[in-house]
């Protein structure tokens, strides 16, 4: 890196997850790999994460070089992202900073109180998550408030897909930049994670996601019952504020059915890196890390047919009508029938994936900008 005032390191912050390292969801292991790389490149990376009033607000130990600061919220599912969004700002100004990434739409309306200071702001859209059907009337009005709030405040709007940019085109007249996430994959033989959940190299189809309606597990769940295979269904991931729907995944799944609960770091690479098949069910948002990541291991991915994911898949994969679960398992009969038609779509897939969504070329991206906000 050059050393010039216009190269000069850059004191970034990072607000709007739930902080670092990764523990939840797409957008915190965005925030990991974003910020450990941009602090190799010689920033200064803060991440904001998530506490309770009750304690553990302010300064964290370091991971992996990235400062890390905690602002408290309330742990209620209409009311951690807001409230938490408020305390991060509310605490950014008392702090230096060259420029704020933040994430997610929903946290913009409290975007105002960085004007104070005329901090630079780049505001990571999202997906449309005000078409989540998690959410009620109060939810989906404050996404759509984001919206708005992400158009009037951001110095730059950025979206991970071209989908996503037209909806913001259409809707609102404004451009935003299209950056995706990146993969970074770490093949994994199997190990202590299979085993402990009973599944062999090859031998069991995976699915990757928060446990919420939108993301359509209940939908995975009940095509694959109609499969006819020996091979398990390995289900990974959770949620808070999401009980009742994840009893009625459980009610609906045979014992062919596993459900791990979060996995991260070693233990999600060892899944996977030794699938069968991936399915992602998703309707809602734009490029989810979890698929380019399995398609970066050389998996066959099955894709719910809505425009984010066929922008992703192209002819790498096979897709599904939206939401047609019956044709998802025709598709499943189809693929566990044809290990070979596996293989070349799971080669399809990692030559497509390495070479659009290379970490390295997106961070440098984000850095660019970062620097022509500082110029401008």
């Amino acid at each position: 890196m050059r050393n010039d005032s216009t190269h000069a390191p850059l004191r970034i912050a990072l607000l709007g997850t739930r902080g670092v390292p990764a523990r939840y969801g797409g957008f915190e292991t965005f925030a990991e790999q974003l910020s450990t790389r941009l602090v190799a490149r010689g920033h200064t990376v803060t991440v904001y994460g998530r506490c309770s009033f009750g304690g553990g607000w302010g300064q964290q130990p370091e991971y992996n070089g990235v400062r890390r600061r905690n602002t408290p919220t309330i742990f209620h599912k209409y009311l951690e992202t807001p409230v938490h969004a408020f305390t991060s700002f509310i605490d950014m100004l008392g702090q230096g900073c060259d420029g704020v990434l933040l994430c997610n739409a929903a946290n913009s309306p409290f975007a105002p109180l960085l004007k104070l200071k005329g901090i630079p702001l780049l505001i990571n859209v999202d997906g449309i998550e005000r078409n989540r059907a998690k959410w009620n009337r109060f939810g989906k009005a404050w996404y759509s408030l984001g919206e708005w709030s992400s158009v009037k405040l951001a110095t730059r709007l950025v979206s991970d897909a071209d989908v996503i940019a037209e909806y913001y085109k259409e809707t609102y007249g404004c451009d935003s930049e299209v950056i995706p996430y990146g993969v970074h994959p770490i093949a994994r033989p199997p190990g202590e994670a299979l085993a402990k959940f009973g599944v062999q190299k090859g031998r069991y189809l995976l699915y990757v996601s928060r446990l919420e309606p939108e993301n359509n597990a209940l939908g995975v769940i009940e095509a694959y019952n109609r499969v006819q295979t020996d091979m398990p269904l390995v289900v990974v991931g959770d949620a808070p504020y999401s009980d009742e729907y994840k009893a009625r995944l459980k009610a609906a799944a045979t014992s062919k059915v596993i459900f791990t609960g979060f996995q991260f770091g070693a233990a999600y690479e060892e899944f996977q890196s030794n699938c069968y098949a991936y399915i992602q069910a998703t309707e809602v948002g734009g490029t989810h890390p979890a698929l380019i990541e399995s398609m970066s291991y050389g998996n066959c991915v099955v894709g719910n047919g809505t425009p984010e994911n066929l922008e992703v898949i192209g002819d790498a994969g096979l897709c599904f009508k939206k939401n047609d679960f019956a044709e998802l398992s025709s598709i499943l009969d189809t693929l566990i029938a044809n290990p070979a038609l596996v293989s070349e779509y799971g080669e399809r897939a990692r030559s497509r994936v390495l070479a659009r969504y290379s970490w390295d070329a997106i961070v440098e991206r984000y850095e660019r900008l970062f620097y022509s906000l500082r110029s401008a």
